[in-house]
């Protein structure tokens, strides 16, 4: 239990290091049996997050956007669909949200082949649960990108994780562990 709490909160200062947003107070939620206030103990400097990340943790149980549209959310659920084995689902609709804000035609070639490459091809290491056709016509397109190839994929992974993969989310040790310790504070 110590080794995994050590390599949490490597993880943790290593994200910090690199800018990524990942808070020692969700991470504390992940370490079973182990009861510890990481912040507290180290005075918040181990958070990247300008206020508690999981003040509206409340709020993610209003809707799928709700959770999306945060990024404390974002890594709750995306540490739900690993423990369910479909991480791929969020790192690709994740991946699409960062396309599209992209500016220049050759960063989105190049970004667009690698979301095809890791995601959508057959065999991909990280393939998405797409429809034929659906894979077919970005198979088709890829050689000329635009900011909507991955549109009507991103839309039905956004859709099976918003039926299926949510309410499961909803129920999950993750969440209502993260809600026992918001309400607790």
């Amino acid at each position: 239990m110590f080794t995994r709490l050590r390599t949490l909160l490597m993880i943790n200062v290593l994200a910090c290091q690199s800018g990524l947003e990942v808070c020692c107070m969700l991470l504390t939620s992940q370490i079973s049996g182990l009861v510890i206030d990481l912040d507290g103990l180290f005075k918040g400097r181990l958070c990247c997050f300008p206020k508690d990340p999981l003040e509206d943790v409340e709020t993610w149980s209003e809707s799928v956007d709700k959770l999306l549209g945060c990024k404390a959310g974002q890594i709750a659920f995306r540490e739900f669909l690993k423990s369910e084995y479909s991480e791929e689902n969020i790192l690709f609709w994740l991946a699409c949200e960062e396309y599209k804000k992209i500016k220049t035609i050759p960063e989105m070639i190049s970004s667009a082949n690698r979301i095809y490459s890791e995601f959508v091809q057959t065999e991909a290491p990280r393939q998405i649960n797409i429809d034929c056709t659906t894979r077919e016509n970005i198979t088709k397109n890829i050689s000329k990108p635009t900011l909507t190839s991955f549109d009507t994929a991103q839309k039905l992974i956004y859709s099976l994780m918003a039926r299926d993969c949510y309410p499961r989310f909803l129920k999950s040790d993750i969440y209502q562990g993260l809600l026992r310790r918001n309400d607790s504070t």
